[in-house]
C-alpha cells in the first residue's frame, strides 16, 4: 500500500457509501478501490489527470469514475454522511467562524473579442450565468470564496463565489 492510499478500515467504511453498479458481463479489470485511490491521489497532489500512476488504472477510467460520482452528488452525500457521524461522536465543534479570501481571476477571463475562434469552442447557446461571481475591482477581475469552518479549521461548507467590488 502506497502513502496516502486507503487503509482496509477506511475502505470498509467508505465502500457502503458508494453506489453499486448494476452492469452484468465481464468483471472489471480495475477494482473500485484502485480507482478510488487514483481519485484520492489526483485530488491530493493536484496533478493533471493524465499523470495518475498506472497502478490506479488508466487515467481516463479514474477521471470517468470521478465525474460520474460528481454528477450524481455522491461526493456531497458522503461528506454529509461522514459529518453526521462525526457530529454524533462529538468530533465536530460547532463553534464556527467564517473565513473568506479574494481570488484573482486568470487573465484569460478578462474577455476576449466575442468573434472568431473563441466563440466556436463554447457550447451552442451558452451564456455566462449571472451568479458566476466575477466582479471588477481595482485589482481587476476577482471572486470571493467564503467558508464556514469549525474550530479545528476543517471546512464545513462553502466555496461560494460572490461578486466583489473593491
Amino acid at each position: 500500500m502506497g502513502r496516502g492510499e486507503l487503509t482496509n478500515g477506511q475502505w470498509a467504511r467508505l465502500e457502503p457509501l458508494l453506489p453499486r453498479g448494476i452492469k452484468s458481463g465481464r468483471p472489471p479489470v480495475w477494482t473500485r478501490r484502485q480507482l478510488m485511490d487514483g481519485i484520492r491521489w489526483r485530488t491530493r497532489t493536484g496533478a493533471p489527470w493524465r499523470d495518475v500512476p498506472e497502478r490506479y488504472g488508466p487515467w481516463d477510467r479514474v477521471y470517468d469514475l470521478f465525474r460520474r460520482r460528481q454528477r450524481d452528488d455522491t461526493w456531497a452525500r458522503i461528506v454529509t454522511q461522514l459529518q453526521a457521524e462525526a457530529d454524533a461522536k462529538g468530533l465536530i465543534t460547532w463553534d464556527m467562524k467564517i473565513d473568506s479570501t479574494v481570488c484573482r481571476a486568470h487573465r484569460h477571463t478578462a474577455g476576449a473579442a466575442k468573434r472568431g475562434i473563441s466563440r466556436r469552442n463554447r457550447p451552442a447557446g451558452s451564456v455566462e450565468p449571472a451568479d458566476h461571481g466575477l466582479g471588477r475591482s481595482r485589482g481587476g477581475l476577482t471572486g470571493k470564496k467564503h467558508f464556514a469552518v469549525e474550530q479545528g479549521e476543517k471546512p464545513l461548507s462553502g466555496g461560494d463565489h460572490r461578486r466583489t467590488a473593491g
